[in-house]
């Protein structure tokens, strides 16, 4: 379907842009093909641009007539996307555009997540500035790389490359609410030395999958409670105990912000045991399935054969203490605010797990909007793998982004808001982690808000854009533009 799912969208000029970038392939950290599509399309306009040594680019747009005046507003935005598709899915994110399909009033990608986090903002910035119908003082659109694995481009900006002292974040995913702060994260990772066995003769090995779940973004998802496909294999190898069974490997979930949809493990049984092992692996199903029918119910757990050899094997003692270090690991939300309800305080994330060069390794995210709960559930969840005999590193950290309510581009923003729509925008701090944190420390004093149309369940293959809050999006990003001179008054 792909170009016709965006037929007859409004703004034609905006879908258009979008649909051309979900073309290009832009993994993090391979943002080369997305950047010399941005840079062909500002020298195609007449646009200067600069570019910094990690790759992070920015693009000067002129004012429009009569506008030139007018304070310089910077539009930012993240070029790379989370790469997920549903196992069984054919496509390589380093190469492959992806697929477009429309369905009831969305935007989707066939077995892949969309990359409207944050495409929908790239393609917002680039339409509002060649869009004959919008007037707007000087702008500069800030597009930074590495968002999704760190928000290493943002963390490696230079003073002075952006000139602007008001800034529009486009990479919020809800209709009607203006952020105006965001949590601050830190990553703990994992490391066992895998104790291996000879395995023994006479057995057969089998994959044991855990699929079917929604997954989601760790942080503006972490609140649904949906289910952790890494836990669940925990408990079903737990449930396993009962016959005699090895682990060859383990694996599940690919990025540190992302909820695990899948998860495998490859053991070992005695074929004889067969008949009692997926009497097991389908009870626990079932129950779990309960456990998570209103928000999770898609849970499947598989047990197939591979008939494949594995001549080495975890140890018992090895297994069942990483099995239990996986049951005792935290995950989901910890604390909730107490002074704006309804926000997410604090939370952890258990992300993925893999077996690589002789070692296990868990990796975890931590998110707080203060400062001390990062580090105090990081060093919970530290404890949890020093107590399980592993080695544990808590590594990169990034700061919150404090609210201001007295906020210039707020007001305008929020007064722009209430005459074209008729009604009061929500304000609101997001438990996600933003770029905004990270400028507000590099630009002290930079006037910041964030906002964007609905998207559901960014970072996984659910991933979606809600076409009626496009249009609505970038009508109040134009509106917000042309009155951008009440900014000095």
């Amino acid at each position: 379907m792909s170009r016709k799912s965006i037929e007859g969208l409004q703004p034609e000029i905006l879908w258009n842009r979008f649909y051309e970038i979900t073309q290009v392939p832009r993994p993090s950290k391979k943002e080369d093909k997305i950047l010399k599509y941005l840079m062909e399309w500002a020298k195609d306009n007449n646009f200067t641009y600069k570019q910094d040594k990690v790759g992070n680019l920015v693009v000067t747009i002129p004012a429009t007539s009569s506008m030139e005046d007018y304070p310089t507003i910077v539009l930012q935005g993240h070029v790379d996307m989370v790469c997920e598709m549903n196992k069984g899915t054919n496509h390589n994110f380093d190469n492959d555009p992806l697929i477009l399909k429309q369905e009831d009033g969305w935007i989707r990608a066939e077995g892949t997540t969309l990359g409207s986090d944050n495409g929908i903002g790239l393609a917002a910035g680039m339409a509002v500035s060649e869009d004959a119908s919008a007037i707007h003082g000087p702008l500069e659109l800030l597009f930074t790389v590495d968002e999704e694995t760190g928000l290493t481009g943002v963390d490696n900006l230079q003073p002075g490359f952006i000139k602007g002292k008001y800034l529009l974040n486009l990479d919020s995913e809800d209709d009607g609410i203006f952020y105006i702060g965001c949590a601050g994260g830190i990553d703990t990772v994992g490391s066992f030395d895998i104790a291996k066995e000879t395995t023994v003769k006479n057995i057969t090995s089998y994959e044991l999958l855990i699929s079917g779940l929604k997954g989601g973004h760790s942080g503006s998802d972490i609140n649904l409670g949906k289910a952790n496909a890494i836990k669940i294999l925990a408990r079903t190898l737990d449930a396993l105990k009962s016959i005699d069974y090895s682990v060859a490997e383990i694996s599940g979930g690919l990025l540190r912000n992302a909820i695990p949809r899948e998860a495998e493990a490859v053991i070992l049984i005695n074929p004889s045991d067969e008949k009692i092992a997926l009497q097991i692996v389908n009870e626990l199903c079932e129950n779990i399935v309960n456990e998570y029918k209103t928000v999770d119910g898609g849970l499947k757990i598989i047990l197939k054969k591979l008939n494949k050899h594995f001549p080495e094997v975890f140890t018992k003692p090895f297994t069942n203490n990483l099995i239990n270090v996986i049951l005792a690991m935290p995950h989901g939300v910890l604390e909730m605010s107490q002074d704006i309800p309804g926000l997410v305080e604090t939370s952890t994330n258990l992300a993925s797990v893999k077996t690589e060069n002789g070692k296990v390794i868990i990796s975890t995210s931590q998110r707080s909007s203060i400062d001390s709960a990062i580090h105090s559930i990081a060093k919970s969840v530290n404890s949890v793998f020093v107590l399980g005999g592993g080695h544990a590193k808590t590594s990169y950290g990034y700061p919150g982004w404090k609210p201001n309510l007295d906020s210039k581009i707020l007001k305008l923003s929020r007064n722009v808001y209430k005459d074209l729509f008729g009604s009061e925008p929500l304000i609101q701090a997001i438990h996600a982690g933003l770029e905004c944190g990270i400028l507000g420390n590099k630009y002290p004093g930079i006037d910041m808000v964030s906002f964007g149309p609905t998207i559901t369940a960014a970072h996984s293959p659910d991933e979606g854009v809600e076409i009626k809050t496009v249009d609505k999006f970038y009508e109040l990003l134009k509106g917000i533009l042309a009155k951008a001179s009440d900014l000095e008054k």
